[in-house]
């Protein structure tokens, strides 16, 4: 497997993903966008981009999220840096629009398969994608934000759709997925949303136990492997 920074423009931001492949693979191959979780770009999406290179072939890219790479870790900060994006769907799509162009761009890439996945704000960035009209394969979300800024776009998302959610996470009530639910029927999407009982936020990221804060952020192994089947499983399917 190699790695590489990309380097790219988004909504005027200098950007620094990082670029995972197996070089040993002599044609193009799927491609999958990583979004990161709101704090950043840091090394949890970035071992998740690596292993979708090292165990599934995919070229990932694990993108930035506030530009330079940078990390934001106070609770407050990240959400008062995300309030632009979460009213304009211009300002979030150009985010992860441009990550799309600097992915598909890639010699290793064939442009026709490509998915999205994302993690807490990342997976909300992937359903934008989707709701934009961007021809991916899937947009999938890890523990995700269900909040879109225009659900009235869902006609316009062409591939499948997959949130992988804790039923105990606070910040996704059962009002959150009833509405986006109903919102993917209404635009006749091809949807999944798998619940893990007794899982609150974060069951992904191992590092989420060193915040303190076990009712909201926690990981699960169990649920952790569970989603990533399911993520694999999806993706067997659409780039097949």
């Amino acid at each position: 497997m190699k790695t590489e920074v990309l380097r790219y423009e988004a909504d005027g931001l200098a950007m620094i993903g990082h670029l995972a492949w197996d070089e040993a693979a002599s044609t193009p191959r799927p491609g999958v966008l990583v979004f990161p979780e709101a704090f950043g770009l840091g090394p949890h999406a970035k071992s998740r981009a690596e292993r979708l290179a090292s165990e599934l072939g995919y070229v990932a890219l694990a993108c930035d999220l506030h530009g330079e790479q940078r990390i934001v870790s106070d609770l407050d900060a990240v959400r008062a840096t995300l309030q632009p994006l979460r009213g304009d769907p211009a300002k979030v799509r150009a985010r992860t629009r441009n990550a799309l162009d600097a992915l598909a761009t890639r010699p290793q890439v064939d442009a026709t398969r490509i998915a999205a996945m994302g993690f807490c704000f990342g997976g909300t960035m992937a359903y934008e994608l989707a709701l934009s009209g961007a021809d991916i394969r899937a947009a999938i979300g890890f523990h995700s934000g269900l909040k879109v800024t225009a659900p009235g776009d869902a006609a316009r998302i062409k591939g499948k759709v997959l949130a992988l959610l804790g039923a105990d996470d606070p910040g996704i009530t059962p009002e959150d997925r009833a509405a986006f639910e109903a919102m993917l029927r209404a635009g006749r999407v091809d949807w999944q949303m798998t619940l893990y009982g007794g899982v609150v936020h974060s069951f992904t990221n191992p590092d989420a136990d060193k915040l303190g804060r076990p009712e909201v952020l926690r990981y699960d192994a169990v649920a952790d492997r569970r989603s990533w089947n399911q993520m694999r499983a999806l993706l067997d399917e659409v780039f097949g």
